[in-house]
């Protein structure tokens, strides 16, 4: 089993990787996490400060999967298409999703301002249109914001003024947000991890988890070591798999995505590819994603693949990818590309709840590729739950979520062939 974190541009810009060891022997918590992600460790970190005992168990190390690799945007903003639920959870329901998305945000800038951790942030971000359709979402989302009292100013560019916030002649409008952004994420995390293990939780690394007993006190089977707790959370996400909680399992379908970052870009192409230093997303379903690291990198992440297999040449696809929206960088020399697994639902809705068969076991994932946000909600929720406070979570929970069918092995390509039709649709 591999112990090291992958190799990204993230990893390579951190100062410190610290090991922790692994579990050995048993131990009696209040709550076990299972998974050291922005989840897990978040959840852990509300959990401490309100008082619980709390241990946190991860198959590899922390960051590790879909939270130490990601795009490292930070938008406005909770679950895709929030009107489908009207049947379940009302206008009420709907508008108090909305404004979570605004305190997801909130969250991660608090917890950065509060604990001091450098992680790079910077402000300022826009969706962009490549197609008429693509600015009437645009227009809609701006009312909505407003309607609901986004606290910042959302500006709609059309035509040549795109071209004053990104140097592509690819769209045709964007609407920008200062009060969304982008970070480096696994400094962000692994400051909240020393975070929390400062104030006393403890983290376990290279400790999967490969039995869970249910009952009214679970219990967590590790290689070396159980963990006996008054609450488990599984918080795995697309890295969970089917066999430690096949009902989870099944209602969670990893999904590839894949970043490229460039080198160093000189302080004049800086300037005009990205005059404002914002992060970009395009309105695709598989959509383009990207923005400058803090050394002057042109970060570029997208191609999603449901199919559960990789591309060919991962660097070569996505750079070409990448030349369409800038050709200008024709020549540019990637120096590092990376993939992994992001956490899909049928409704592409964050899914917060219990297990059905087991009260004391809580879960969430299923973030769709907008998880640096709201799995910051999601630990305050659970907390919250937990602390006597049901409310909010229990607003998530009252959606339900459909298990992808064909079984583990079926899934990824079913879902594959489905994606076909969405993607069809972006061509008009």
């Amino acid at each position: 089993m591999p112990s090291g974190h992958p190799d990204t541009y993230y990893t390579a810009t951190v100062s410190h990787l610290t090991e922790l060891p692994p579990l050995q022997g048993s131990i009696d918590v209040d709550v076990a996490i299972l998974g050291a992600g922005f989840t897990g460790i978040n959840t852990a970190l509300e959990l401490q400060l309100r008082g619980y005992k709390v241990a946190v168990l991860e198959a590899q190390r922390v960051g590790w999967g879909a939270s130490g690799r990601n795009g490292g945007e930070l938008i406005r903003g909770i679950g895709h298409n929030l009107e489908q639920f009207r049947d379940l959870i009302g206008q009420n329901g709907i508008d108090a999703i909305g404004r979570m998305g605004f305190e997801a945000v909130d969250i991660v800038r608090e917890r950065i301002r509060h604990f001091d951790i450098d992680c790079d942030l910077q402000w300022g971000y826009a969706d962009l249109a490549l197609k008429p359709r693509h600015l009437r979402e645009l227009e809609a989302e701006k009312a909505e914001l407003e309607r609901l009292g986004y606290p910042h100013e959302l500006t709609l560019h059309e035509g040549a003024a795109v071209r004053e916030l990104v140097a592509s002649d690819r769209y045709i409008a964007a609407l920008s947000d200062p009060g969304s952004g982008h970070l480096h994420p696994l400094k962000l995390l692994l400051g909240e991890a020393e975070v929390a293990r400062q104030v006393g939780v403890n983290i376990y690394e290279n400790t999967p988890v490969i039995e869970i007993r249910k009952g009214e006190r679970p219990l967590a089977r590790t290689p070396h070591g159980d963990v006996h707790c008054d609450r488990l959370i599984v918080a795995g996400n697309a890295y969970l798999g089917p066999r430690v909680e096949p009902w989870l399992g099944g209602k969670v379908l990893p999904a590839g995505s894949y970043i490229i970052a460039t080198e160093p870009l000189s302080e004049a192409q800086q300037k005009e590819l990205i005059p404002h230093n914002m992060a970009f997303a395009d309105l695709r379903v598989a959509l383009d994603y990207f923005h400058l690291s803090a050394d002057g990198r042109l970060l570029f992440g997208g191609r999603c693949n449901y199919s559960g297999r990789d591309p060919h040449d991962i660097a070569k696809v996505m750079q070409r990818d990448m030349e369409k929206v800038f050709p200008q960088l024709k020549g540019v020399r990637v120096e590092y590309y990376w993939g992994g697994m992001i956490g899909i639902g049928a409704n592409r809705m964050p899914q917060l709840g219990t297990l059905p068969d087991c009260p004391s076991i809580l879960y969430a994932q299923a973030y769709a590729g907008h998880g640096l946000n709201a799995t910051h909600l999601a630990a305050r929720l659970i907390a919250e739950k937990l602390n006597g406070q049901p409310d909010r979570f229990d607003l998530f929970a009252r959606i339900k979520h459909r298990t992808f069918p064909g079984g583990p092995a079926l899934r990824s390509p079913l879902l594959a062939l489905g994606m076909l039709y969405h993607r069809f649709k972006d061509l008009f």
